[in-house]
């Protein structure tokens, strides 16, 4: 049996999938789906850590799918560059020459599969290995089977031992022969090694079980199973355990291309075997698992005692093969979509559901307008670095709303630090942490007091407001703004930290900070934004908004109202969706209201009036009038 432990597959990672954001809705990701079938308690599956995390929908999953599809590509471009080298022929260094598949076209089949626990079967003459045997499949036949698709399909249970109950492996092994020929290469009149392909894996799957030992810190007790406590005592925090999916499905690839052996492009290279001697290659056969969702997987315990496979056979052409290798294939570089681009159980079936169930088109205007919201993203980021790094005076802008969005910033890193959230999500934090604390040079005078120091090693930092933000009233402003805003903000923070302490459970004191602080920014952050729009209010003006980059992200929030009602998801995150909406209409409405005055003086001394015409450097100046003769002298004419 192989150790659960090196078996083991990429767990998923509780924590949020989003971010709150000022502008748009965030959404949160649990760490697993929900449990399986079985009879026993110990089919529960992870505790997910309880906090005010929605969750995912479809249609965002599926632009972090492109986005990471994307970040995959670009690495493995960057490290394989160039083609694969051709193998030499022979001493004189000669390329090989095209192959051809051993199986040609419309071949007669027998196919055996047997079930074992060990990874390399030979116990051929054991009938309980024996799963099943189809006789007489002919290759490349799309026209046979009951559906008349060329397809078959068997179930049956398969008993398992203690070794198997304990988190062992179990094996399939399957074997395509030529009619009359047999897979046992003992048997010798029967056995052909060019008439016999075979492939096998193992068809449990090991996942990590995470366990978060959380209690309400007030009374001390917990909701969690008391079996999965002993097991986190037993084994730790986390959990590696066999689980079992009922469906799996054999493809043979209905293709007769002409590889050349070392010519064959990455993925496709894994599954093309050549014969050393012939040079030929055999019928590819691919073990189909794609469909399978992760919450219909189980646990595999010492209550589960016989388990359900249903197994089906289907031709497979090149092109679909190609879609289903690229997407299961493990790169050289697997470490970075394992621990990188971890995804959580949920977020995997959210797209497979997606693919299976939406209307075609709804798919594929849902690709479209993904694609489209991620580069308004980008855009809108573009912009906002522009907008700060050209500013010059800051009259009407809110210096408070910028600490507060590295205060809330910083409360969303520490956050999915303490949840264990994949790299990627706390890199993109950090990296919005790192923008947040550079937009303070610029609305603030930011210097080291070299003289004075802390602790007598460290230079003071100095902070000092700028001086277009003193002169201006917009100080004052931002004060009265933020005065207000605290009698609202500060009650409703005690009310929710009194929620968080009596109703929900923690790791810890610093867990149940971290948690209140993340919940009451997801729920009330979007009242941030509206010190902006008391300063435009006293104002009576916009003109010193960066309205690209609010234009960028109102679409993005339009783009999350559309999918909030198309694409089922919980009410909270669709209500999240209007509040937003609320505030950019506000911030529409004053853009109508304060109309661009061509006199108003703005903070470079300028207006909008035009200029007069200035006169030519070259042009000559008018010749005067001729001189008019006084009236006496017309007298005496």
């Amino acid at each position: 049996m192989a150790a659960p432990g090196t078996e083991a597959a990429a767990g998923p990672g509780p924590g949020p999938g989003q971010v709150p954001s000022s502008t748009g809705p965030g959404t949160g990701s649990g760490s697993g789906s929900g449990p399986g079938p079985g009879s026993s308690s110990g089919l529960a599956e992870a505790e997910s850590p309880r906090g005010p995390q929605a969750a995912p929908n479809a249609w965002q999953v599926m632009k972090g799918v492109l986005i990471r599809i994307f970040i995959i590509w670009a690495i493995s471009s960057w490290f394989r560059r160039g083609t694969a080298p051709q193998e030499p022929n022979g001493a004189g260094g000669s390329t090989r020459s095209p192959s051809r598949n051993l199986f040609p076209k419309d071949t007669l089949m027998d196919l055996h599969v047997y079930i074992s626990e060990h990874e390399h079967f030979t116990d051929f003459n054991l009938s309980s290995a024996l799963f099943w045997e189809k006789r007489d499949l002919v290759y490349g036949d799309w026209t046979s089977g009951e559906n008349s698709d060329g397809c078959y399909e068997h179930f049956g249970e398969v008993d398992i031992s203690q070794s198997v109950q304990r988190n062992g492996s179990i094996y399939v092994h399957v074997y395509f022969t030529k009619s009359g020929f047999h897979p046992d290469p003992r048997q010798k009149s029967l056995y052909r090694r060019l008439a016999t392909v075979h492939t096998s894996r193992m068809i449990n799957k090991y996942k990590r079980r995470r366990f978060q030992k959380t209690k309400n810190l007030l009374t001390g007790e917990t909701e969690a199973d008391p079996e999965m406590i002993k097991r986190a005592e037993d084994f730790g925090p986390v959990e590696v355990i066999s689980h079992w999916h009922p469906n799996l499905t054999i493809n043979m690839v209905d293709d007769h291309t002409p590889w050349v052996r070392g010519s064959v492009p990455p993925p496709l290279d894994q599954y093309v075997k050549f014969d050393a001697l012939s040079g030929d290659y055999f019928p590819i056969l691919y073990f189909n698992d794609y469909w399978n969702l992760q919450r219909d997987y189980f646990p595999i315990n010492e209550s589960v005692r016989r388990l359900p496979l249903r197994l089906s056979f289907c031709p497979l052409s090149l092109w679909r093969w190609q879609l289903y290798a690229a997407q299961s294939s493990r790169s050289p570089w697997n470490f970075l979509a394992d621990e990188l681009l971890e995804q959580s159980d949920d977020e995997q079936d959210s797209v497979k559901v997606a693919l299976l169930e939406t209307n075609p088109y709804l798919l594929a205007l849902t690709i479209i307008v993904s694609i489209v919201h991620s580069i308004f993203e980008f855009l809108a980021f573009k912009n906002d670095i522009q907008f700060w790094n050209s500013r010059q005076s800051l009259e009407g802008l809110s210096v408070r709303s910028v600490f507060f969005g590295v205060f809330q910033s910083l409360v969303v890193l520490l956050y999915i630090l303490d949840n264990e959230t994949n790299v990627v999500v706390q890199l993109s934090v950090l990296v919005g942490l790192l923008i947040d604390l550079w937009k303070i040079t610029k609305v603030m005078d930011v210097r080291l007091e070299r003289q004075q120091k802390v602790a007598g090693i460290f230079p003071r930092l100095s902070l000092k407001d700028k001086s277009t933000y003193v002169e201006s009233s917009t100080k004052v402003y931002d004060d009265m703004a933020f005065r207000y805003l605290s009698w609202l903000l500060f009650p409703l923070l005690g009310c929710y930290a009194v929620y968080s302490l009596l109703y929900l459970e923690h790791k810890g004191w610093y867990s149940w900070l971290l948690g209140m602080l993340y919940g009451f920014l997801l729920t009330f952050g979007f009242i941030t934004m509206t010190p902006q729009l008391f300063i435009n209010y006293k104002l009576q003006s916009v003109a010193h908004l960066p309205w690209r980059m609010l234009t960028y992200k109102a679409l993005n929030t339009f783009i999350d109202d559309l999918f909030a009602f198309v694409i089922k998801m919980p009410m909270m995150y669709r209500i999240g969706c209007l509040r937003d909406d609320v505030v950019f209409f506000i911030y529409l409405y004053q853009r109508w209201i304060y109309r661009v005055d061509p006199t108003r003086v703005n903070e470079f001394g300028g207006t909008g009036e035009p200029l007069p015409p200035r006169p030519s450097p070259t042009a000559l100046p008018p010749a005067p009038p001729p001189p008019t003769k006084p009236p006496e002298d017309k007298k005496r004419e």
